[in-house]
Order: C-alpha cells, then structure tokens, then sequence
C-alpha cells in the first residue's frame, strides 16, 4: 500500500467489481458531457452484460488495484496479459489493461501513482517493459497523458466492433529500469 496525498492504493478483489463499474460509469458521463463519446460510448459500464463481465473478471484476477480516497475508490488499475488486439509483446511484460480515475479528484495524480505502481509491480516480477493501450480517437490528448507518463506509442491499431464504429487505439511502452 502507498499514500499519495489522503489517496491510498490497496489490491482489490471480488468484492470490487461494482467500484470498478462506478469508476467506469462515472468517467463515461464526464467523457459524454465534452463530446467525447468515441472511447467508451455513451451508456454506463453497468448496464451493459459485457462490460460488467469483463469487470468481474478483473476483480477477481488478481490484478486489480484501487485508489482509495476516504473509503471510496478514486482509481482502478488493472494489470496482466495484454488484449488479443493488439500485437503480441516479443519479450516478457506487464499490461495495463484498464486504468481509470474518478475526474473529481482530477489533478491529485493519480492516474500517474497507479501507472508508478504498475511499474512497481513489473520490477517486482523482473520485467523491463510496460505496456497499456488506449483510445487514439477525438484530439490525442490521452495518447499525450500517457506520453508525459514516460511511454513511447509504437502501434496504432483499430478494433473492429459488430454495429458501432471501429474504435481507433494506440499501444504506447514504458522501459523500466533493468531489474539485475
């Protein structure tokens, strides 16, 4: 566990799903009020069989760590094997597979403290690459964030979706520091 300013991060488990949900419910409301719908649509994260699955399925794999503000989640990340539509990694990784953070407590860095925990938890596990995924659509300013983050875009890439748009991605690495 760390404490970043009143912000701790805790690993999370079953029990979790929902904050993950709420987090992910939240940030597609604040992303739909800018005109910003391209990244994750418009309708919440909880109402869809999908997503709350695939929720589900990171609560209770073992990767999933919450940000914790006050007893409320702020933040989730979730770390493991990268996603079947992006290009394999050639050597051995940590993926960041969802990050997300509650916009009310926008500015506090926590999407920068889960990311350093992510590269923590590569070290730890004597892995020199982080990789993450994201959204490559409207302006780039996510792309930019991870950048100032210290990760490098290196495949644009689009996902295919049965009747909605393909959505445009960017896979971006982060070399960590060698771990012998």
């Amino acid at each position: 566990m760390g404490d970043l300013g009143g912000v701790v991060l805790r690993s999370g488990g079953p029990a979790d799903a929902g904050a993950v949900l709420r987090l992910l419910d939240a940030a597609t409301a604040w992303l739909v009020a800018r005109g910003r719908s391209g990244q994750w649509g418009t309708e919440p994260a909880s109402t869809d069989p999908r997503r709350i699955a695939q929720a589900e399925a990171w609560a209770t794999g073992g990767g999933l760590w919450l940000a914790q503000a006050e007893d409320r989640p702020v933040g989730a990340l979730v770390v493991g094997t990268a996603t079947e539509y992006v290009p394999p990694a050639t050597e051995p990784e940590l993926y960041v597979n969802l990050l997300v953070t509650d916009r009310a407590y926008a500015g506090r860095g926590i999407g920068g403290r889960l990311l350093a925990h992510a590269a923590d938890l590569a070290h730890e596990r004597g892995v020199g690459l982080l990789r993450v995924d994201c959204y490559a659509g409207d302006d780039g300013a996510l792309m930019r964030w991870y950048e100032r983050q210290g990760f490098t875009p290196t495949a644009p890439f689009t996902v295919d979706r049965p009747n909605r748009l393909p959505w445009p991605g960017q896979l971006l690495t982060r070399r960590l520091r060698p771990t012998h």
